[in-house]
């Protein structure tokens, strides 16, 4: 009945979600994108040769990119400095914590909110001091003008300045019925969801650094802790690797791939394995499954307008600048290591600081 429940309010929560935000953006702005289906959306992109010219152009001094914790965070400093942010929210506005459950270690809640509820109440706090939030997706950026020049899919938007904070998409399996059980026993966060998983059963997808720090953590809430890698080979460093052999608590299960996954009532319960040796399969029995196999940065369509890594994270220059004056970014679109939401929202925090600093100095220095 408690999960019931819980599914219940999950859908209610996203369901206002999105409702408040498709009812600010018809509201705040005349020419604010409406919000599009996945089926309008295509039919909208194949029009955009045709309405490009006509596209309405919009200026604002910021414009946050991203509507996660660090993009919600920004948005709430920069409001209160009156600077009437603007968010560019994305089509899945709220960014990963929509997909996460309970919420048990951002500061301030007694009663851990769903990821949802969370973003919820930041939007909710951003908006009170005037942020507006667009559901729709910036498709290109040029930093080489100032203001600089954003493309929306039916608006142009002006920025005096830029807050990137599209954070980075968790690699998925792409396994069998993976979608339905995201949230509800598949993680990708040990340190978000493992204390959720106490004297359960569960398995650990990867084989890299990450995944060997994933298995050994979960073992401080888990009975068992089960690694599963498609090779008996690894990427992790030959101590991260030692440190799992050695622990009792994990089993190793090598040369096999995850191609279903089950579950009962809605909630995760076990996978099917394949040996990518022999082809057979099998059947294991887990209450939580961590996919631990890397994530992509969401930063394709600033076509390397700002200076990125080799693996597309943003790099900064100074603070939370990028390489490009006027140009700030947070959260996990530049966090390699951390990746939780509190440490997206101060990093947010600062990034809306540094943007309010700068525009106070370029205003100064216009009219000196």
């Amino acid at each position: 009945m408690l999960l019931y429940t819980r599914i219940c309010l999950l859908l209610l929560v996203c369901a206002f979600f999105a409702t408040h935000v498709a009812e600010n953006m018809a509201n705040t702005s005349p020419v604010a994108p409406r919000v599009h289906s996945g089926s309008t959306r295509a039919s909208e992109e194949s029009k955009s040769t045709e309405t490009a010219a006509a596209k309405p152009i919009v200026e604002r001094k910021v414009v946050i990119i991203g509507s996660g914790p660090s993009g919600c965070t920004a948005a709430i400093y920069t409001g209160r400095a009156l600077l009437n942010p603007l968010v560019i929210a994305g089509y899945n506005a709220g960014g990963q914590l929509m997909l996460t459950s309970d919420v048990e270690n951002f500061p301030g809640y007694t009663i851990a909110p769903s990821g949802p509820e969370l973003i919820f109440d930041l939007m909710s706090q951003a908006e009170k001091f005037g942020a507006e939030y667009w559901k729709t997706e910036c498709k290109s950026v040029d930093f080489t003008q100032h203001p600089f020049r954003l493309e929306l899919h039916n608006a142009t938007v002006m920025a005096k300045s830029v807050i990137l904070s599209t954070g980075a998409d968790s690699i998925w399996l792409g396994s069998e019925d993976e979608d339905k059980y995201k949230g509800m026993g598949i993680s990708t966060c040990a340190t978000c969801d493992g204390f959720m998983f106490r004297e359960k059963n569960v398995v650990v997808i990867g084989g890299g650094d990450s995944a060997m720090e994933e298995a050994n953590f979960l073992t401080r809430f888990a009975n068992s802790v089960t690694l599963i890698h498609r090779r008996d080979s690894f990427r992790a460093s030959k101590l991260m690797l030692q440190r799992v052999q050695q622990n009792k608590k994990i089993k190793l299960a090598t040369h096999r791939q995850v191609v279903k996954w089950h579950g009962e009532k809605g909630v995760l319960s076990g996978a099917t394995l394949v040996s990518t040796e022999t082809g057979e399969t099998e059947e294991i029995q887990c209450d939580g499954a961590f996919i631990a196999i890397g994530h992509k940065p969401n930063t394709k369509f600033l076509n390397d307008g700002v200076a990125l890594d080799k693996d597309g994270y943003i790099l900064h220059e100074s603070n939370t600048m990028t390489n490009v004056p006027g140009v700030f970014a947070c959260g996990d679109v530049v966090d390699r290591r951390y990746k939780q939401a509190i440490t997206a929202a101060g990093q947010g925090c600062q990034a809306a600081i540094d943007a309010e600093k700068w525009l106070e100095e370029l205003t100064s220095s216009v009219e000196h």
